[in-house]
Order: structure tokens, then sequence, then C-alpha cells
């Protein structure tokens, strides 16, 4: 399969403002591409655009579950963009709690997020990247894709479903100009876990001390998560783990899919304790 470049083509790349989209944005540009940023924090949009070399770049503010928003942010972007190379789909969030702790407005407040706001940006942009010689979609899913945890239901129910909408999606395109890749992050030091919400019916300090047992378990640092990203999206990778504790455990589920929660229940039981009083 021919490799992309990045040069005077144009990236799309949602969750922007911050963390690895930040990060896809400038590597990319740093390649020569023009970026098209995404996102709802406008003030993190600018500064982030403000830093990337090269010329050409747009930055757009918008909320992802607003269907009407988006379709006319696709719009915008094909008009400003004659080359809409690849779509990198960062934008998530978080959420602490099991089952019973939660509510139905919680979880679908993050499936919203997380899977609607991803089938929204890739159909709404599918035509400008089907106008492309070659294209490519990248999808940002989980480790959490792979494994389901306890104590994280609504974020691994939403990211077994992009899973599901990516690999579907890719054997839908088979045979045309447009690949699809899933990308299996673990461990990547961001805040997503530290500025995500939790259960309302949880005690706040409960909460952060289980955020904060999370958090020290990640290792790979945010640029070099990147750079992964970037080289399989121009590679047109289909699936790719990012961070070590990504390929121990795409293993483990391989290998033990019914008994991989046996082992990974202990490194994670601070993680996922929102019940035990300080």
């Amino acid at each position: 399969m021919r490799s992309l470049d990045a040069t005077g083509a144009t990236s799309v790349i949602t969750g922007a403002a911050s963390g690895m989209g930040a990060q896809i944005a400038r590597q990319l540009a740093a390649r020569g591409a023009r970026i098209a940023l995404i996102d709802r924090n406008a003030d993190g949009l600018a500064a982030v655009a403000a830093g990337l070399p090269g010329t050409g770049h747009t930055i757009h503010t918008v909320d992802l579950t607003d269907d009407a928003a988006v379709v006319a942010i696709a719009s915008e972007i094909a008009a400003s963009h004659r080359h809409v190379q690849t779509l990198i789909t960062c934008a998530g969030s978080s959420m602490l709690g099991n089952l019973d702790q939660l509510t139905m407005e919680e979880m679908r407040w993050l499936m919203d997020i997380n899977l609607w706001g991803t089938v929204n940006i890739t159909q709404a942009l599918l035509p400008a990247l089907r106008r492309s010689p070659t294209a490519h979609i990248t999808h940002l899913v989980s480790v959490y894709g792979l494994a389901a945890p306890a104590g994280r239901i609504p974020y691994a129910m939403s990211k077994y479903a992009v899973r599901g909408f990516t690999e579907a999606l890719r054997h839908e395109l088979a045979g045309s100009s447009v690949t699809v890749g899933a990308i299996y992050p673990a461990g990547v030091k961001t805040g997503i876990i530290l500025h995500g919400r939790y259960a309302a019916s949880i005690d706040p300090a409960i909460a952060q001390r289980a955020a904060a047992a999370q958090a020290k378990m990640y290792h790979t640092d945010p640029a070099d998560a990147a750079a992964t990203i970037v080289d399989a999206t121009l590679k047109r990778r289909t699936r790719t783990m990012v961070g070590r504790e990504a390929r121990l455990v795409d293993v483990l589920t391989r290998v033990s899919p019914r008994h991989y929660w046996q082992i990974m229940r202990r490194p994670l039981r601070e993680a996922i304790d929102t019940t035990t009083p300080l």
C-alpha cells in the first residue's frame, strides 16, 4: 500500500487544542501538512495554531455532538482545503464510576462524545476524503477497546463501539481510495483522566484518588505517542498499538480472552476503586 506524503496536503485533527491532538498537529505541520484543527476549546485551538510551522492552517470551534454544526464545519473545511488527505479523531473524554453509581444521562453523555462525535465528523468529511487520490482515516480507540476493566463501563462501551465502527468502515471502504486505521493507546501522559468526569454520586475526593492512581500508570510521553500515530497514519496502517502497556494487553486478550481480567485487576485495583472511603 502506497504511503502518504503530508507535504501540501491537509490533515483534519479533532481534539486538537491539547494532548495528543495538539502534538499530532505539530508533527504533521513540521512535515509540511496544512492542518485543520477542531475542538470545542477556541482559546486552546488558537494557541496551538499560533505555534504551528507553515501556513494555511485553519481552526474550527465546534461541538462534535451537534450534527448541524459538524456538517457546516465539514463544508467550511472542504471550501478552505482542496486536498483533505487524512482525518485523525482524537477528541474524547472519560467517566469514572461503577454502574450503580452512574446515571443514564452520564453514560449517554460519554457515548455522545466518544462514539457519536467520531461517527459524526467521519461521515461529514468522507466526501472530501473521497475526492483525494489517496486518503486515510485514523480513529484513536483505546486499550480499553481491547480489554474492558471494572469501573470504566461507559468508557469501555464507547471505545469498543469506536473499534467496531472503525473496522466496519474499513471493510465498507475496501477497494476505494480511502483506508481506515485504529490506534490503541495506553499509558499516555495526557490530562484525560484527571480532567474527565466522574459520577455525580461519588465523593469528589475519592474520584480524584482513583484518577490519580490511574494517571500514575501512564508512562508514554504524548510527543512519542504522536510520532507513532503520525507514522501509522501516513503509512495507512490498519491497527497500531501505542505504548508498552497496549502491546501487553493486546497479547493478553488474545491469549486469554476469558480470563484477562484476573491478571489486570490487581494493578488497576486503586484506579477502579470509587467506593472505599478516604
